[in-house]
């Protein structure tokens, strides 16, 4: 039985679509069987994270009214093992029945070791569209005091939601930044009342990967690449360290 998880965030700009790509893109370098779903209707971008803005992928809008099947789900060129369906260009989450969406995410458990959904910014019904039948929910945050504080606040709608298990990813963190504001991962786990999962440095190579077209761990094996193949490694449940703060 496959794993399903949103990637949410309380603002914009936290960089969850890239941390969606990255965590996905080392799942699958590593053997498994991915899907990812771009559900920012609207505002879809996954593609170009993933390395795949040159191919034409089917929206998982399509497979819901029939006109492809989840095996025609659009395959990595260079990373076997890894699907997309892309978000409907014009569709809303209001027009898209909740209910047919979950049942699309109980046959992707049977085809896909995991499932990993981009969810829109924000807590709206993109938000709860993405996150109702997810089985875990990672919300990525940006270390500033604001970006925390929603972060906490998108974890207390995912609880009023009956969503338990909840993990925080804090991205674009500078070298020494903690250090300088002396705060420690406790800090972080007590301002959002969050389980950390992992720390992703801020990399100019994210920027480099996309615009060659290629996913990040495709691109490099340092820095933001690193930190998002041990956030896939701690979601198989292996111990792995937090990169240096």
């Amino acid at each position: 039985m496959g794993l399903v998880i949103a990637l949410t965030s309380g603002k914009g700009g936290t960089g969850k679509t890239t941390i969606c790509a990255g965590v996905a893109a080392c799942l699958a370098a590593e053997g498994f069987r991915v899907l990812c779903i771009d559900a920012d209707m609207g505002l879809r971008n996954l593609d170009i994270s993933l390395g795949m803005a040159e191919l034409a992928p089917i929206s998982f809008a399509d497979v819901l009214a029939g006109r492809y099947s989840l095996s025609e789900a659009t395959l990595h060129p260079e990373l076997p093992g890894l699907y997309l369906l892309t978000a409907p260009a014009a569709e809303r989450p209001e027009t898209i029945r909740f209910q047919d969406f979950g049942a699309l995410l109980d046959t992707v458990r049977d085809y896909f070791d995991y499932c990993l959904i981009d969810s829109p910014a924000g807590i709206g019904d993109g938000f709860r569209f993405a996150s109702l039948y997810a089985d875990r929910v990672l919300i990525v945050s940006t270390p500033d005091p604001a970006s925390l504080r929603d972060a906490a606040g998108t974890a207390d709608q995912l609880r009023l939601m009956g969503k338990q298990d909840l993990k925080l990813v804090v991205n674009r963190v500078t070298p020494g930044l903690f250090r300088s504001l002396d705060w420690t991962v406790d800090d972080i786990m007590d301002e959002t009342g969050l389980p950390l999962l992992g720390i992703i440095p801020e990399d100019r190579r994210v920027v480099m990967a996309a615009a060659n077209n290629l996913p990040l761990i495709l691109y490099t094996d340092r820095g933001a690449a690193l930190g998002c193949l041990h956030i896939a490694r701690r979601l198989q449940g292996r111990k792995v360290p937090l990169l240096k703060r």
